[in-house]
């Protein structure tokens, strides 16, 4: 009776987004306002329905109730527990349904919390979180049911073994949350715009939604990142899939709309643009969902392959993007214009900084999209590599790092280029000192990494400016953010600079007691023997590694993994991480009977990459907390307000 409780849940969590979308529509458009009091309660309910429902095919799946064609399709009964749990959402029906249930849980977030906005934006934004969500569960009810039955099943056809991995529990809920965030945002948008609400006020109640966002999908891009490259064995850290491209476009979109919300809400400027990323950050996520979920991909993220529900999806893309388009023209003439800047300006700098992040994703929407028009209109195969996407998107990249470093040492309103030159003067000592050691001791290295190197160096002293002849302790929680998220930039493309111009590769096949050199490393095959694991059969290389010259040895363990449900082989890459490197080694398959196929590399500072990634969202959580901090301080929070009352009184 699980499945069906689940099912009831969905229904009438579906009926409570009805209701909330028309209450909101008659407290907005017949302006009966006394309906906010009715609207809230509705709001939770449906948020505590449909994560009932979200509960309930969770337990499914624990339970390995096989007799639920999503549990018998995508689980096995002999998978460990991490696997049974988080294989809910490694699924087309299950991560939607956790898409809306996340989607339900912002909505009753806003509905609670929310005292920034004006009444009538406030139920207007709800009411467009009411509508959004509702497409998600006409989808899920009509197209996609997670509760249908099936019965003849004895034992399920297991989940894809190249998804059974701890990154499964938190990579796609991060990236999710990371997408409703952005539909949060856009519901604000749209509530601004139907009720002539484009303001300061407007931009500090999106912002913490907007930030919020952009941490998870920081988060769960580099967590992703790093799952894909110790996984699939191909020792790459991003291989421009394009499941991996519809997570990276939502968050050059959400970057953008971060920096336009904030000269809205502190400077009163931009006022259509950050209306525009808006809609056009939501537009990402939903082309990534689409894209993941409809079924035109061939990829280990894509879940769907039935075509009737990709289309489903498209249609929703549609309504949703050409509605909140066609609102923004007919009221974009209602949108004033703000205050004014100079052209060289903090607020410049901004703006050019959002038209690059924005250039970059045009970009890679193209490579990711074209194969896939290119093949719908004539049938023609292509795949678009590395190769164009470094060319076209790597020299934007570096001059948005410069950017990076400059813009926050500019002045609002209005600032002198020798005043800028004069802060930024360390930094590009710091530039010039990196490009003579790499010249000096580098030898011949490609142009985009030797610049990128360059650019990081930059990047890395000017981002500590802001702190500089400061008390440290008493700077402001969302200006260590800032500096944090810059420095993790620079620190990441330090990494991606190395790995380009460093690395060192090598395919073999070795003996038993053969001996390889990678790097400064020493590899010898001791052997090769079998290992059971605890839903498949291993095939385990033991190699003694020892720095070339002497030293110790140690230890490194590849494997070959061999699944029988489904019948699948994914390798297991041994890695082993130094200061200044990582050493990353794979098993191939047995090539003559004797000797085996082996991948070696090392990767000098491969970790700063992700060391990077940890550090921009480290910087957004800060500001995050900066911004909490300051509305709590300010009275802001609905019990704040109550205590304040009774002190009054």
């Amino acid at each position: 009776m699980i499945a069906e409780a689940g099912l009831a849940a969905l229904w009438l969590a579906a009926v409570m987004a009805l209701l909330q979308l028309v209450l909101g529509a008659l407290a907005v458009g017949r302006k009966q306002l006394s309906l906010a009091g009715a609207m809230v309660p509705v709001t939770l309910v449906q948020a505590g329905l449909v994560s009932f429902a979200f509960a309930c095919l969770i337990a499914v799946f624990a339970r390995s109730d096989m007799t639920v064609l999503l549990v018998a399709a995508n689980s096995h009964s002999a998978k460990p527990m991490i696997y049974k749990i988080a294989g809910t959402w490694g699924n087309h029906e299950g991560s939607m349904l956790l898409w809306v249930t996340i989607l339900g849980l912002s909505g009753a977030t806003i509905a609670l919390f929310e005292r920034k906005l004006r009444i009538d934006t406030k139920l207007a934004t709800l009411a467009a979180q009411a509508a959004i969500a509702l497409g998600f569960y006409a989808f899920l009810l009509f197209a996609s049911n997670p509760f249908a039955r099936i019965s003849g099943v004895i034992e399920g056809a297991g989940l894809n073994p190249l998804l059974q991995d701890p990154g499964l529990a938190f990579h796609p809920p991060t990236l999710y949350a990371g997408y409703v965030g952005m539909s949060a945002a856009f519901s604000f948008a749209v509530g601004a715009l139907l009720t002539r609400n484009v303001s300061p006020d407007f931009a500090r109640a999106m912002r913490p939604w907007i930030l919020g966002a952009w941490i998870f999908l920081t988060v769960g891009i580099t967590a992703g990142s790093y799952w894909a490259y110790y996984t699939l064995g191909w020792g790459g850290w991003w291989f421009w899939d394009p499941v991996e491209n519809a997570s990276l476009m939502p968050w050059l979109a959400a970057t953008a709309l971060l920096h336009s919300v904030t000269v809205l809400a502190t400077r009163d400027g931009l006022r259509a643009w950050t209306i525009m990323l808006s809609v056009l950050a939501f537009s990402m996520s939903m082309v990534g969902t689409f894209l993941v979920r409809s079924g035109i991909l061939t990829s280990v993220h894509s879940f769907a392959v039935d075509p009737d529900r990709g289309l489903f999806i498209l249609a929703l893309l549609a309504i949703y993007i050409a509605g909140a388009l066609a609102l923004f023209a007919a009221r974009v003439g209602t949108v004033l214009e703000g205050n004014r800047f100079d052209l060289f300006s903090r607020e410049a700098a901004l703006v050019v900084n959002n038209l690059i992040l924005t250039v970059i994703l045009v970009i890679v929407m193209a490579g990711t999209l074209y194969p896939l028009i290119l093949e719908a209109a004539t049938g023609a195969k292509i795949s678009v590599g590395a190769p164009y996407f470094n060319a076209a998107a790597g020299p934007l990249a570096l001059i948005l790092m410069l950017l990076i470093g400059a813009g926050p040492l500019l002045r609002w309103r209005k600032d002198l280029p020798k005043a800028l030159l004069d802060r930024m003067a360390p930094a590009l000592l710091a530039g010039a000192a990196a490009l003579l050691l790499l010249a000096a001791f580098a030898g011949r290295i490609g142009v985009l990494p030797l610049l990128g190197l360059v650019a990081a160096a930059v990047v890395g002293v000017a981002s500590l400016a802001p702190l500089w002849k400061r008390d440290l302790k008493r700077a402001p929680l969302f200006t260590w953010g800032m500096v944090i998220a810059h420095l993790g930039c620079a620190v990441s493309m330090a990494g991606m600079a190395c790995d380009a111009a460093f690395i060192k590769e090598s395919m073999v096949a070795m003996a038993t007691n053969e001996t390889r050199p990678i790097g400064p490393f020493e590899v010898t095959l001791l052997g090769v023997r079998e290992k059971p694991g605890p839903n498949y059969q291993a095939l385990e290389a033991v190699l003694s590694v020892r720095r070339a010259g002497g030293g110790e040895p140690f230890e490194m363990l590849p494997q070959l993994h061999a699944f029988s449900d489904p019948q699948m082989t994914t390798n297991q890459a041994a890695i082993k991480t130094f200061w200044n490197g990582q050493l990353y080694l794979v098993l191939g398959e047995n090539s003559d009977g004797q000797n085996f196929l082996m991948r070696l590399w090392w990767k000098p500072f491969v970790t700063l990459i992700w060391l990077g990634g940890i550090l921009i969202a480290l910087g957004g959580v800060l500001a995050l907390l900066g911004r909490v901090k300051r509305d709590v301080w300010n009275n802001r929070w609905p019990w704040q307000a109550a205590i304040g009352a009774e002190v009054r009184s």
